[in-house]
């Protein structure tokens, strides 16, 4: 017997390989437009805002996070605190 593909088996992969990627998977009816948990205001809404704002948010975060390392990295702060010594920090001298 030939077996015959569906669409839901291709999406029940894909949401098991996005899950498997660690992307959360949600399943349409519950997420549909009027419905408590909808991520948009009708099915011609192809951007989820809210998805795409937290995405950006965390890609920025991400990079302030860099930044302020290679900025501790290039002050030197860092060789500091992972000496063995550990001396206490001394506040700034005052002119």
């Amino acid at each position: 017997a030939a077996m015959s593909l569906h669409e839901s088996h291709v999406e029940d992969a894909a949401l098991e390989w996005f899950g498997e990627l660690g992307y959360a998977v949600g399943h349409g009816p519950q997420l549909a437009p009027g419905e408590p948990v909808a991520e948009r205001d009708s099915f011609g809404d192809v951007v989820l805002v809210g998805r795409l704002r937290d995405a950006i948010w965390k890609l920025n975060s991400a990079r302030r996070l860099v930044s302020d390392w290679a900025a501790i990295r290039s002050s030197g702060l860092r060789s500091s605190i992972s000496s063995s010594s550990m001396k206490p920090i001394q506040p700034p001298k005052r002119f």
